[in-house]
């Protein structure tokens, strides 16, 4: 598999008025096109920042970030827009859906953003929708649905653009047991398709999911896993 992400000495600071506060501090990692990884770490580990970085939210302060062979600190904002727009799909644990709008209004919306025609829009998030199984939900909004089916709705909005890369922070968090596996199984089907995953969770149960695990503490990288964890395996 080539390489899709590549970052070295990797490090972001936040300035909070007399207090510089290190989030991550020189971090080196690197990604493969079709891997899936998961990310964990207690609060305040970096693993948050760390995303915000992959999925080009944010800027390193410091060291070198790579994503498909393009040197993110070199993009000016309207540029890094529109690359994190064509690249990155975001799957929240909130689903971050727009409760006035239709399902499929919140699945168009990174279309709109990308200059698509109005009927293309509806064509592909219709798709899209019925992909991840809710033919069934078109014309409904948000909050007529259950949570496993807004995140199905995000899961969606994710795909609408084709991504490289769909980056999930603790997708199944607000979801019960059931609904949450559901969802994993949907995303290991994005994964078997050939869809690079990164994913952000405390869980250990959604972290076995992935190819590799990730540990963070203190915003560096503690330790990786390529088997099946336990609790007991992390430093924390």
């Amino acid at each position: 598999m080539s390489t899709l992400i590549h970052a070295k000495g990797l490090k972001r600071t936040y300035d909070m008025g007399a207090v510089k506060v290190h989030a991550l501090k020189n971090v080196d990692l690197e990604i493969k096109k079709g891997e899936f990884v998961a990310i964990m770490g207690p609060s305040g580990s970096g693993k948050s920042t760390l995303m915000n970085l992959l999925g080009c939210l944010d800027k390193p302060s410091a060291g070198e970030y790579f994503f498909d062979n393009v040197e993110i600190a070199k993009l000016d904002d309207t540029h890094l827009s529109r690359f994190r727009n064509q690249r990155v799909g975001f799957i929240f644990q909130s689903f971050n859906l727009i409760s006035q709008l239709t399902v499929e209004q919140n699945v168009e919306l990174p279309l709109i953003y990308s200059g698509v025609p109005r009927e293309e829009r509806r064509k592909r998030a219709i798709e899209m929708l019925k992909q991840v199984g809710l033919g069934h939900r078109l014309g409904h909004n948000p909050n007529e649905l259950s949570g496993g089916e807004n995140q199905r709705v995000a899961t969606a909005r994710a795909l609408v653009v084709d991504p490289v890369i769909i980056l999930a922070d603790e997708p199944t968090g607000n979801l019960d047991t059931k609904t949450g596996e559901d969802i994993m199984n949907l995303i290991s089907s994005l994964h078997q398709k050939g869809v690079t995953i990164v994913l952000v969770t405390h869980d250990v149960w959604v972290a076995n999911w992935a190819d590799r695990i990730i540990q963070m503490k203190d915003g560096n990288i503690l330790q990786e896993f390529r088997d099946k964890i336990t609790a007991d395996m992390l430093h924390l």
